[in-house]
């Protein structure tokens, strides 16, 4: 099976020209004299970034992700082909009913009707790992069962395992593979791959974000049943809503789109910087919106998490960006070790200035931020700059917002909606009130250590007391080598003096 799938991965290349695309690349290729005899007789009208994303797509919903997942990495790819591959989409038809309910049958281990009271036989969504169905629970709750496709695990170790072989091949032959990080972003797809497959920790995922955004009236997470899930299945509450792109929909409903295009800025901030865990695939099929504008999320499979340095560095980023203080913002990178050693500030600051300046005072609409992200990560390329992984996902999410913002409300003034948002938050990490908040956090440590202090105190006296006296013991005895080396040198100095005087006297 491994073979026959590796031979059409090969028959797709060929047939869309991608031998090729190494070839134009214009970089040093192990083996290119075969790679031309292959060329004769070949010609291919669409441009290199088209026939890619057709490959992918032909490829099956695995090579569809993992294009997904390299449009995020704009750090690696050239534009026209990131740009082309965020077009990719999800679209995959269900598969039959028939095997979802073996599917859940075989985890439950008892027939359905003795799980649900109902459950829906059409799907209402579909894609390349799981699909969902309507159920109703016993006692009448109203729920979305997502069930993994049959046999997914075995397609996606094989086509993972067929990625990495691919990838070390590519690092050997091609002089540009090991710049591109071929393995490490194989790598980073299979982890989020295997994320995804899990449906329990989707559902901590999910049970998570609803903990952080209780009572919120901004976003609504749906509850999830415990006793329903497992890794194969997750029940959760079945959430009432329009999907975020039918905006002719929500008008007519009386939303206020300007009032919703600025929530779902704060929402994302708030997620980024007070829990330091977000939403990290916010495109238009997993944002809902309820009759009262109150945002709905869903599908929870892949999401971002940031440590308190992250969170702190973004925030000094971007309350740098928002007052145009770049020399900050390129001192930070340098602080953080992002760029190599001896890099002249002024001229990184010179160049992040040519970037982002021309953006500032203009709304949404007339804000291209996937042509800033671009020259950013092109200044990055230049300057040798280290993108970090724990923010593919932030970059990938904040170009969804982007789109999601553009939808909405195309005079949103992205900057002046998040800046008060992050001083405030700026100010509750530094300060008195930041002092105040770290003692109550600590209290209970400290109250804990207090009894101990006495007891701690004499043990570190009486082991420094202990290492003084070994170390007294230890110079004693360097001095005491040092004194009986001089005392042989001066014995043997004497010596052949004593033997030099006898000589001269019988000489």
């Amino acid at each position: 099976m491994r073979w026959l799938r590796l031979l059409k991965i090969l028959t797709v290349s060929l047939r869309f020209g991608l031998d090729q695309m190494l070839l134009d690349a214009g970089s040093k290729l192990r083996f290119a004299g075969l790679l031309r005899i292959t060329r004769m007789g070949r010609r291919f009208t669409d441009p290199r970034a088209v026939r890619l994303r057709e490959a992918l797509e032909a490829l099956g919903p695995i090579f569809v992700k993992f294009g997904q997942m390299l449009s995020t990495r704009r750090d690696l790819l050239p534009p026209d082909i990131a740009d082309e591959l965020a077009k990719l989409q999800d679209r995959v038809p269900p598969f039959p009913s028939e095997q979802a309910i073996a599917r859940l049958e075989a985890f439950y281990g008892k027939p359905l009707d003795q799980v649900f009271r109902s459950f829906e036989t059409r799907p209402v969504a579909s894609a390349s790992v799981a699909q969902v169905h309507f159920a109703v629970l016993p006692n009448g709750e109203d729920v979305a069962v997502k069930v993994l496709r049959p046999g997914i695990e075995h397609i996606i170790a094989n086509d993972i395992l067929l990625m990495e072989t691919a990838a070390g091949l590519l690092e050997r032959v091609w002089s540009e593979g090991r710049r591109l990080k071929a393995r490490e972003v194989v790598a980073e797809f299979s982890k989020h791959l295997g994320d995804e497959l899990d449906l329990m920790r989707e559902a901590s995922n999910c049970s998570q974000l609803r903990r952080n955004f209780r009572d919120s009236p901004l976003l609504a997470v749906p509850e999830v049943y415990w006793d329903f899930c497992g890794p194969t299945a997750m029940v959760m509450e079945r959430m009432y809503g329009l999907p975020i792109s039918h905006t002719d929909a929500l008008r007519a409903q009386g939303v206020d789109m300007a009032a919703l295009s600025r929530a779902g800025v704060e929402i994302f901030f708030t997620q980024v910087f007070r829990d330091g865990f977000f939403h990290a695939d916010m495109h238009p099929g997993n944002i809902f919106v309820a009759p009262d504008g109150q945002y709905i999320a869903l599908d929870f499979g892949i999401m971002g998490t940031l440590t308190d340095v992250d969170k702190n560095y973004l925030a000094q980023n971007f309350l740098a960006f928002f007052q145009r203080d770049y020399k900050r913002v390129a001192q930070a990178h340098v602080d953080a070790g992002w760029v190599p050693r001896g890099t002249r500030v002024d001229e990184f600051e010179a160049s992040i200035r040519a970037v982002c300046e021309p953006i500032f005072d203009k709304p949404l609409k007339e804000i291209e931020f996937g042509r800033t992200l671009l020259r950013l990560f092109q200044v990055s390329r230049r300057f040798n700059v280290e993108i970090q992984p724990q923010l593919v996902l932030l970059q990938k999410t904040l170009l969804n917002i982007e789109g999601l913002g553009r939808q909405l409300d195309p005079e949103l003034d992205l900057w002046k909606t998040a800046k008060p948002f992050l001083e405030r938050w700026m100010s509750e990490q530094v300060g008195w009130r930041a002092l105040r908040r770290k003692l109550l956090d600590e209290a209970p440590a400290w109250a804990m250590m207090m009894p101990e202090l006495p007891r701690l105190a004499h043990k570190v006296l009486s082991q420094s007391a202990a290492q003084d006296v070994r170390q007294e013991a230890v110079d004693l005895e360097q001095r005491s080598r040092r004194q009986l080396r001089w005392i042989q040198f001066l014995c043997l100095l004497v010596a052949l003096l004593i033997g030099f005087e006898v000589w001269h006297a019988f000489a």
